[in-house]
């Protein structure tokens, strides 16, 4: 997800797509551990997407 796209997302949907992200990370980790998941570069993107929405949620909150 590109940060454009995200910053055009209101607080709300924000951490409603934290929400989202962070269930497809454990989903991720889980499929991971039991040999299922063959993709271990999808894991990192889903954590650098759940930084990416803290951040600009952090930013909407400031203000800035």
């Amino acid at each position: 997800m590109k940060p454009s796209e995200i910053k055009a997302l209101s607080v709300e949907e924000l951490k409603q797509k934290e929400m989202d992200l962070r269930r497809e990370l454990f989903n991720l980790r889980f499929q991971l551990s039991k040999g299922e998941q063959a993709n271990n570069m999808r894991v990192r993107a889903v954590r650098k997407d759940i930084a990416r929405v803290l951040t600009i949620i952090t930013q909407k909150q400031k203000g800035v």
